[in-house]
C-alpha cells in the first residue's frame, strides 16, 4: 500500500432490503434467530463469528473475533481463556460490545451490554462437545502471553495430547462469558448511506430476557 491508495473511493452502494419497526419480531432474541437463519441459509463463512469490544478498568479498548456458541433468554454466550487480554478485562470491567458483521447481506447486528461468567457446569458441557485437538489447544495456550517460538508450543500440544489420548480435563483457566444485553441494534444497508437501524432497548433491571417482549422498547435510529 502506497499514500496512492485510493482508500477513499472504496465503497459500496447498498442494496439491501427494508427494515422497519413494523417487520421485526416482539422480542430480540426472535428477531436474531431469524436473521440467524437467513445467514446460514445464504452460506455465509463463519456464520457465528462475531467482533467483541472490551475495555480496561481505565477505558483502554481492544476487539476481537470470536465465536458464538449460544443465543438464549440470557444473552449471546461464548468460550474463552480467561487469562487472555478479553478474559482479564472482562472480569476487571465486565462490559462488552458484539458485532455481527454479515456485511454480504448488507446486514449487521450490534450488542451493547454487560458481562458474566457461565458456571463451571455450563463450561464443562460445552468443553466435552469440542473436538480432542481443540480441547488439548485450549489446555496449551497461555493466551496473549508471550511465546518464544512456534515450536515450543507445539511441543506442549504434543506432550498433553500423549498425556491425555481421550478425555481431556476441563483447564482451570477456560469457560464461557455470556454478554447480557441491554440494546442490540439490527442495520441493514440501503442505497445513499440511508441504512435502516432498528435498535431495542431494554427497560432496566438485573432480570434481563431476550424472550420477553414486555422489557423491551422498539426504535428507529437515524442512519
Amino acid at each position: 500500500m502506497t499514500d496512492s491508495t485510493p482508500y477513499g473511493e472504496l465503497r459500496v452502494n447498498y442494496e439491501g432490503e427494508t427494515l422497519d419497526i413494523a417487520d421485526v419480531c416482539p422480542a430480540p432474541l426472535a428477531q436474531f434467530e431469524s436473521w440467524f437463519e437467513d445467514v446460514l441459509a445464504a452460506k455465509l463463512p463463519e456464520p457465528n463469528a462475531m467482533v467483541i469490544a472490551t475495555a480496561t478498568k481505565v477505558g483502554q479498548p481492544s476487539a476481537r473475533h470470536v465465536l458464538l456458541k449460544q443465543a438464549d433468554a440470557r444473552g449471546f454466550v461464548f468460550y474463552t481463556n480467561y487469562d487472555s487480554r478479553k478474559g482479564r478485562e472482562l472480569q476487571e470491567n465486565p462490559k462488552a460490545s458484539l458485532v455481527f458483521p454479515w456485511f454480504a447481506m448488507y446486514r449487521q447486528v450490534v450488542v451493547i451490554g454487560r458481562v458474566e461468567k457461565v458456571s463451571r457446569e455450563e463450561s464443562a458441557e460445552y468443553f466435552a462437545t469440542r473436538p480432542h485437538g481443540s480441547r488439548i489447544g485450549a489446555s496449551v495456550s497461555h493466551q496473549s502471553e508471550e511465546l518464544a517460538s512456534r515450536e515450543e508450543l507445539d511441543a506442549r500440544w504434543q506432550s498433553l495430547a500423549e498425556r491425555y489420548p481421550d478425555e481431556v480435563p476441563l483447564p482451570d483457566s477456560w469457560g464461557g462469558f455470556v454478554v447480557i444485553p441491554e440494546s442490540i441494534e439490527f442495520w441493514a444497508g440501503r442505497r445513499s448511506r440511508l441504512h435502516d437501524r432498528i435498535q431495542y432497548v431494554h427497560g432496566g433491571g438485573v432480570n434481563v430476557s431476550m424472550t420477553d417482549a414486555t422489557q423491551w422498547t422498539i426504535r428507529r435510529l437515524s442512519p
